[in-house]
C-alpha cells in the first residue's frame, strides 16, 4: 500500500511539472467541472480488522472560486458497498423460492476546497471535504417467481461526521472531457456498523444484531470521467 502511494505521489509530481509547462501554451478562463468515478476501497485501521474491501460510485462537482479557475468549491457524494450476504429459503411449501440479500454500505456527502495546480491537458489537483457519512445495513427479498424484489428494509444505521482528503490527475481525452485518476482517504469518527454475519435469525423468528463500534477509515482509488465547464 505504501509503495503504491509513493509511486502515485511521484507520478503527480512529474505531471505537475509537465502540466505547468503545458499551461503556458494553453490558457482559458475560469472553469468548473462535474465528474463521476467508480471507486474501489480498502478498509484500514480498526475498520480494516472487520472489513476487507468495498466498491461504489462517486459524484462530484467543482465550482470556480477564483478568476483563474485554480481554486474551486468541491461538492461530492457517493456510496460504497463493503459487504453482501445472501441465502435462499422457501415460501408456500418450497413451491416458491426466495433470496434474502443483506447489503452493508456507506453513503457520504461533503463540501470543501479543491486546488487545481494547472489547467492544461494534464491537471493535477488536491482536495479536502467535510460532511456526513451514513452506515446502513439493509435487506431485500428477491422472489424467484418472477415478480421482482420486495420488502426492502433498513435493519440498522448510524451516521457520523467525516473528513476526506485526496488528490489525483485529470488527463484530457477530448475538448472538455478528462479521464480522472484519484486517491482519497476517508476519515470517519467513532461509528456503529454491521458486517457480514452480524445479523442472526433465531429459531423463534426473532433477529439478533451484533454491531461493531470503531473508527471507520478507508483508502479509496477512483477511475472515472470529468467534464470541464468553461
Amino acid at each position: 500500500m505504501l509503495h503504491g502511494l509513493t509511486a502515485f505521489i511521484l507520478v503527480v509530481g512529474s505531471a505537475l511539472i509537465l502540466s505547468t509547462e503545458a499551461e503556458a501554451q494553453y490558457k482559458q478562463g475560469p472553469g468548473g467541472s462535474v465528474g463521476m468515478s467508480f471507486v474501489a476501497a480498502d478498509a484500514i485501521g480498526e475498520f480494516g480488522l472487520a472489513v476487507d474491501h468495498g466498491f461504489g460510485l462517486d459524484l462530484n462537482a467543482g465550482i470556480p472560486m477564483a478568476a483563474d479557475g485554480h481554486l474551486r468549491l468541491r461538492l461530492d457524494g457517493g456510496f460504497m458497498i463493503y459487504g453482501i450476504e445472501s441465502f435462499y429459503y422457501c415460501d408456500y411449501g418450497c413451491r416458491v423460492g426466495s433470496e434474502l440479500t443483506t447489503t452493508n454500505s456507506i453513503l457520504y456527502g461533503g463540501v470543501g476546497p479543491e486546488i487545481v495546480f494547472a489547467r492544461g491537458d494534464i491537471q493535477p489537483y488536491v482536495h479536502a471535504t467535510a460532511g456526513m457519512s451514513w452506515f446502513v445495513a439493509s435487506s431485500a427479498v428477491d422472489h424467484h417467481a418472477g415478480y421482482g424484489s420486495s420488502l426492502d428494509t433498513t435493519n440498522y444505521s448510524d451516521h457520523v461526521f467525516g473528513w476526506k482528503f485526496g488528490g489525483g490527475l485529470r488527463v484530457r481525452a477530448g475538448n472538455a472531457l478528462f479521464i480522472n485518476l484519484g486517491v482519497v482517504r476517508h476519515d470517519n469518527g467513532l461509528v456503529s456498523y454491521l458486517t457480514e454475519g452480524d445479523i442472526v435469525d433465531n429459531p423463534d423468528g426473532s433477529v439478533t444484531m451484533y454491531p461493531k463500534l470503531s473508527e471507520a477509515e478507508l483508502l479509496s482509488f477512483q477511475l472515472g470521467v470529468t467534464l470541464g465547464l468553461f
